[in-house]
């Protein structure tokens, strides 16, 4: 008896969670008001020193990521309102510092500045323990050059 409560207690919050969800309306912040006009803040987060660059009917954009990773997210743009995420420059790991016991937030990859010149995306940022580095898009894959 204990077991069949338990199944249909389970099976009626399974219920009740799924109609919650169906009927759920995303709160999301969205400036794009729908008639061509827009609200600010355009992008509802922190995207310290942003810099874009636009390609064709395109616009890109970077911005610092500090010690996060992933690290310089690239997002992609048709009409400076509507921000899309595709990707990032620094996916997976920074080159590790010399005294990992020192906590660095705020340092790293700061500053960035995106380009692009026949058929690539370059990034560089001001890294203050290794003078620059370069990052370069083909094919649409952001890869680290050293």
């Amino acid at each position: 008896m204990k077991r069949l409560t338990q199944t249909l207690a389970f099976c009626l919050l399974t219920v009740f969670t799924a109609v919650a969800q169906k009927n759920y309306v995303s709160e999301v912040w969205v400036s794009d008001l729908g008639n061509g006009k827009y609200k600010n803040p355009v992008l509802y987060a922190d995207y310290s020193d942003p810099d874009a660059c636009r390609v064709g009917d395109d616009f890109y954009m970077t911005s610092s990521s500090f010690n996060c990773l992933p690290g310089l997210q690239i997002l992609h743009s048709k009409d400076l309102v509507n921000w899309t995420i595709i990707g990032a420059a620094v996916p997976y790991a920074l080159t590790p510092i010399e005294t990992p016991e020192r906590p660095e937030h705020g340092n790293r990859v700061w500053a960035p500045s995106i380009r692009h010149h026949n058929g690539e995306f370059y990034i560089f940022w001001g890294v203050p323990i290794d003078n620059s580095r370069k990052v370069s898009e083909s094919a649409n894959q952001f890869a680290f050059i050293s």
